[in-house]
Protein backbone atom coordinates (compact mmCIF):
# COMPACT_ATOMS: atom_id res chain seq x y z
CA UNK A 1 0.00 0.00 0.00
CA UNK A 2 2.96 2.36 -0.56
CA UNK A 3 1.30 5.87 -1.07
CA UNK A 4 -2.19 4.66 -1.43
CA UNK A 5 -4.92 6.93 -0.83
CA UNK A 6 -6.86 5.60 2.10
CA UNK A 7 -8.48 9.12 3.31
CA UNK A 8 -11.16 7.91 6.18
CA UNK A 9 -10.46 4.08 6.13
CA UNK A 10 -11.88 2.07 8.71
CA UNK A 11 -9.34 -0.29 9.62
CA UNK A 12 -11.37 -2.03 12.09
CA UNK A 13 -10.02 -5.91 11.51
CA UNK A 14 -6.96 -5.45 9.33
CA UNK A 15 -3.96 -7.00 9.54
CA UNK A 16 -1.06 -4.24 9.63
CA UNK A 17 1.82 -5.57 10.90
CA UNK A 18 4.73 -4.92 9.30
CA UNK A 19 2.55 -3.27 6.56
CA UNK A 20 4.37 -0.91 3.85
CA UNK A 21 2.42 2.35 4.21
CA UNK A 22 4.84 4.72 3.69
CA UNK A 23 3.89 7.83 1.98
CA UNK A 24 0.20 6.90 2.22
CA UNK A 25 -2.72 9.37 2.72
CA UNK A 26 -4.44 8.08 6.25
CA UNK A 27 -5.95 11.60 6.92
CA UNK A 28 -9.26 10.76 9.54
CA UNK A 29 -8.24 7.32 9.26
CA UNK A 30 -9.92 5.02 12.06
CA UNK A 31 -7.06 2.31 13.17
CA UNK A 32 -8.72 2.30 17.00
CA UNK A 33 -7.00 -1.38 18.53
CA UNK A 34 -5.31 -2.05 15.23
CA UNK A 35 -1.80 -4.12 15.22
CA UNK A 36 0.62 -2.06 13.30
CA UNK A 37 4.07 -2.85 14.55
CA UNK A 38 6.49 -3.26 12.92
CA UNK A 39 4.86 -0.86 10.16
CA UNK A 40 6.46 0.96 7.60
CA UNK A 41 4.91 4.68 8.29
CA UNK A 42 7.58 7.08 7.40
CA UNK A 43 6.06 10.23 5.40
CA UNK A 44 2.71 9.09 6.17
CA UNK A 45 -0.05 11.75 6.24
CA UNK A 46 -2.25 10.06 9.27
CA UNK A 47 -3.60 14.06 9.84
CA UNK A 48 -6.12 13.96 12.33
CA UNK A 49 -6.51 9.95 12.09
CA UNK A 50 -7.34 8.18 15.31
CA UNK A 51 -5.23 5.50 16.72
CA UNK A 52 -6.43 4.96 20.35
CA UNK A 53 -5.18 2.04 21.47
CA UNK A 54 -3.22 0.76 18.64
CA UNK A 55 0.30 -1.12 18.61
CA UNK A 56 2.94 0.71 17.07
CA UNK A 57 5.89 -0.97 18.60
CA UNK A 58 8.94 -0.82 16.60
CA UNK A 59 7.15 0.94 13.67
CA UNK A 60 9.23 3.26 11.07
CA UNK A 61 7.31 6.98 10.98
CA UNK A 62 9.96 8.90 9.91
CA UNK A 63 8.76 12.30 9.15
CA UNK A 64 5.19 11.66 9.09
CA UNK A 65 2.53 14.20 9.18
CA UNK A 66 0.47 13.55 12.27
CA UNK A 67 -1.13 16.85 13.61
CA UNK A 68 -4.29 16.39 15.87
CA UNK A 69 -3.70 12.46 15.86
CA UNK A 70 -4.95 11.00 18.60
CA UNK A 71 -2.96 8.30 19.89
CA UNK A 72 -4.46 7.93 23.72
CA UNK A 73 -3.28 5.40 25.22
CA UNK A 74 -1.44 3.99 21.83
CA UNK A 75 2.02 2.02 22.14
CA UNK A 76 4.69 3.53 20.36
CA UNK A 77 7.63 1.36 22.21
CA UNK A 78 11.17 1.66 20.19
CA UNK A 79 9.39 3.59 17.57
CA UNK A 80 11.40 5.89 14.99
CA UNK A 81 9.47 9.11 14.93
CA UNK A 82 12.46 10.83 13.74
CA UNK A 83 11.05 14.48 12.59
CA UNK A 84 7.83 13.89 12.42
CA UNK A 85 4.88 16.56 13.28
CA UNK A 86 2.65 15.74 16.23
CA UNK A 87 1.31 19.01 16.61
CA UNK A 88 -1.84 19.39 18.77
CA UNK A 89 -1.79 15.42 18.53
CA UNK A 90 -3.18 13.35 21.61
CA UNK A 91 -1.39 10.84 23.20
CA UNK A 92 -2.12 10.92 26.70
CA UNK A 93 -1.06 7.50 28.22
CA UNK A 94 0.60 6.42 25.49
CA UNK A 95 3.57 4.22 25.70
CA UNK A 96 6.71 5.83 23.95
CA UNK A 97 9.65 4.21 25.53
CA UNK A 98 13.06 3.99 24.08
CA UNK A 99 11.33 5.77 21.05
CA UNK A 100 13.35 7.85 18.94
CA UNK A 101 11.82 11.51 18.91
CA UNK A 102 14.19 13.46 17.34
CA UNK A 103 13.07 16.84 16.34
CA UNK A 104 9.44 15.73 16.85
CA UNK A 105 6.98 18.60 16.87
CA UNK A 106 4.74 17.92 19.60
CA UNK A 107 3.90 22.31 19.90
CA UNK A 108 0.61 22.00 21.36
CA UNK A 109 0.12 18.43 21.84
CA UNK A 110 -1.11 16.23 24.94
CA UNK A 111 1.54 14.08 26.51
CA UNK A 112 -0.42 13.55 30.02
CA UNK A 113 0.69 10.45 31.93
CA UNK A 114 2.57 9.21 28.69
CA UNK A 115 5.48 6.47 29.35
CA UNK A 116 8.46 8.60 28.05
CA UNK A 117 11.16 6.19 29.68
CA UNK A 118 14.61 6.44 27.88
CA UNK A 119 13.20 8.32 24.68
CA UNK A 120 15.74 10.06 23.07
CA UNK A 121 13.76 13.58 22.69
CA UNK A 122 16.42 15.76 21.23
CA UNK A 123 15.92 18.92 19.73
CA UNK A 124 12.43 18.23 19.72
CA UNK A 125 9.63 21.47 19.86
CA UNK A 126 7.94 20.57 23.35
CA UNK A 127 6.23 24.41 22.95
CA UNK A 128 2.77 24.62 24.48
CA UNK A 129 2.33 20.86 25.11
CA UNK A 130 1.31 19.15 28.03
CA UNK A 131 3.30 16.51 29.84
CA UNK A 132 1.58 16.73 33.14
CA UNK A 133 2.39 13.30 34.85
CA UNK A 134 4.29 12.18 32.31
CA UNK A 135 7.56 9.80 32.89
CA UNK A 136 10.90 10.68 31.27
CA UNK A 137 13.28 8.93 33.46
CA UNK A 138 16.58 8.20 31.69
CA UNK A 139 15.32 10.42 28.74
CA UNK A 140 17.59 12.13 26.41
CA UNK A 141 16.25 16.01 26.12
CA UNK A 142 19.23 18.08 24.67
CA UNK A 143 18.07 21.34 23.07
CA UNK A 144 14.81 19.91 23.18
CA UNK A 145 12.55 23.30 23.25
CA UNK A 146 10.09 23.21 26.44
CA UNK A 147 8.84 26.85 26.35
CA UNK A 148 5.22 27.08 28.04
CA UNK A 149 5.22 23.20 28.46
CA UNK A 150 3.28 21.84 31.34
CA UNK A 151 5.49 19.64 33.35
CA UNK A 152 3.69 19.51 36.36
CA UNK A 153 3.48 16.29 38.24
CA UNK A 154 6.36 14.92 35.57
CA UNK A 155 9.01 12.25 36.73
CA UNK A 156 12.71 13.53 34.87
CA UNK A 157 14.67 11.98 37.25
CA UNK A 158 17.91 11.11 35.81
CA UNK A 159 16.83 12.74 32.03
CA UNK A 160 20.13 13.38 30.26
CA UNK A 161 20.77 16.67 28.42
CA UNK A 162 18.17 19.00 30.28
CA UNK A 163 19.37 22.25 31.50
CA UNK A 164 18.13 24.92 34.02
CA UNK A 165 17.29 27.41 30.90
CA UNK A 166 15.02 24.85 29.77
CA UNK A 167 13.37 24.29 33.00
CA UNK A 168 13.38 27.96 33.57
CA UNK A 169 10.67 27.98 30.30
CA UNK A 170 8.94 25.07 31.87
CA UNK A 171 5.96 25.19 34.51
CA UNK A 172 6.90 22.98 37.02
CA UNK A 173 4.85 22.09 40.24
CA UNK A 174 5.90 21.08 43.46
CA UNK A 175 5.25 17.40 41.84
CA UNK A 176 7.48 17.70 39.25
CA UNK A 177 10.57 15.52 39.68
CA UNK A 178 14.12 17.01 38.29
CA UNK A 179 17.36 15.52 38.19
CA UNK A 180 19.79 17.03 40.79
CA UNK A 181 20.89 20.41 40.46
CA UNK A 182 18.36 21.90 38.75
CA UNK A 183 14.83 23.66 40.47
CA UNK A 184 11.79 24.59 38.87
CA UNK A 185 9.24 27.13 39.71
CA UNK A 186 6.09 26.10 40.69
CA UNK A 187 3.50 28.47 38.38
CA UNK A 188 2.14 25.64 36.38
CA UNK A 189 -0.83 27.26 34.91
CA UNK A 190 -2.87 24.43 33.85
Amino acid sequence: MDRAVLRGANFSGAHLQRANLIGAILQEARLNHEDLSGARLSGANPVSATLENASLAKADMEFALMANVVMRGACLREADMSGAQLDAAVLTGADLRKANLRGVGFRGARLDEADLRDARLGSAFLVGASVRGADLRGAYLRLARLDDADLSDANLDRVEGLTQGQVDRAHCNSGTMLPAGLTGVEDAKR
